[in-house]
């Protein structure tokens, strides 16, 4: 062995650990503290606690909460895509059809979805309002997602 390289040992170095417990040791160092001991460490104690020294846990966390709050975006956007308050104008149907609509004091698509409930004849029934605005607006519910009822699927255009 070569003199004068390695470090002085100490057989009576101190162990301090974050929960106040202390021992003495051999190490190379005259003071050593730690964060965990078998006093305090959950292995050990059976008790259920995290020790998290570098913040995995709560990075973790956040990760799973904003995965979370992507989710319920998601289904607030597929819940209002499909809304019966979603207003008539919003489907571009024409100007004709969507006045004659307003006439007939039908605003939102939920409104439409009573009205072909009832079958085509009562929409049908609304002045100024035709066959082909009727296929225009089944064809445009459908593109927006709705399902129509069944009285509503009569005609095809």
């Amino acid at each position: 062995m070569k003199p004068n390289i390695h470090p002085t040992y100490y057989p009576d170095a101190k162990v301090i650990c974050a929960c106040g417990n202390t021992w003495t040791t051999g190490s190379t160092r005259k003071v050593i503290n730690t964060d965990v001991c078998s006093k305090c460490h959950p292995f050990y104690t059976g008790e259920q606690r995290i020790v998290d020294t570098e913040g995995q846990v709560d990075r973790f966390y956040r990760k799973l909460q904003a995965r979370q709050q992507y989710l319920d975006e998601q289904d607030a956007r597929a819940s209002a895509r499909v809304s019966p308050e979603r207003p008539i104008a919003e489907l571009e149907l024409g100007s004709r059809a969507t006045e004659a609509l307003a006439k007939a004091g039908i605003t939102n698509v939920g409104q439409v979805l009573a009205k072909l409930e009832l079958g085509e004849e009562a929409v049908l029934s609304i002045d100024g309002f035709g066959r082909k605005s009727l296929a225009d607006l089944k064809k445009r519910l459908r593109q927006f997602g709705y399902t129509l009822p069944e009285a509503g699927e009569e005609i095809t255009v």
